[in-house]
């Protein structure tokens, strides 16, 4: 990767933070060629501050509260992204829909990190919602943002197993491993400028 510009990530946060320790992980490794330059979290007791503040991360505390709606706080959010030169955002663990002002700010550069395999499964508790049905197998899926809950064009998706004694708490576990591997790799694939939309599908380029 000598010679090459990192990739400019915002990340956006609003929990424990275990896929934002993977990127920080694979980007220490010299594995992913980017940088964070910020992360925004819209609940101070994230844990996810704390793992970025270890790694000498910028952050920004951005609440909901003091915004009157989803489209005010976006646009506030794009702003910071913006201050610190993101040219990727990417939401791992952010609990909020994005408007159109975030989408529109940043065409096809949002990408999620879904524990389903997308289109299955949308929206929260995803993991009891697979096993509520009783499917056999399930797994992460990475994708664009559009202004949809998990409507986005799919990047790429990892396949977990469901064993027939799993609770909600083992089966996001075992997701979550998958979860870790994924995020980065699409992230590296966008970096490389390898991914290109085309409608709903997206192109991975050799």
């Amino acid at each position: 990767m000598a010679g090459k510009v990192p990739c400019m990530l915002g990340v956006l946060v609003s929990g424990g933070g275990t896929n934002l320790q993977a990127i920080i992980d694979c980007i220490e490794a010299g594995w992913l060629n980017a940088r964070i330059g910020c992360v925004i979290s819209n609940n101070a007791d994230a844990y996810a501050i704390i793992r970025a503040q270890k790694s000498g991360i910028p952050v920004v505390i951005h609440e909901n509260s003091g915004f009157s709606d989803r489209r005010k706080y976006d646009a506030a959010t794009v702003e910071i992204l913006r201050d610190h030169g993101a040219e990727l955002v990417v939401l791992a663990g952010f609990m909020r829909i994005l408007s159109d002002v975030m989408v529109d700010a940043f065409p096809g550069a949002i990408i999620n990190i879904h524990p389903a395999l997308l289109p299955a499964f949308p929206g929260l508790h995803a993991q009891q919602q697979a096993l509520d049905y009783g499917v056999r197998y399930s797994g992460c899926t990475v994708h664009f943002v559009d202004c949809g809950t998990d409507t986005g064009p799919i990047i790429m998706q990892s396949v977990v197993p469901v064993e027939q004694d799993d609770s909600e708490a083992s089966l996001s576990a075992r997701i979550q491993i998958a979860e870790h591997k994924a995020l980065p790799a699409a992230i590296s694939l966008y970096a490389e400028g390898r991914l290109k939309i085309e409608g709903r599908h997206v192109r991975i380029l050799a």
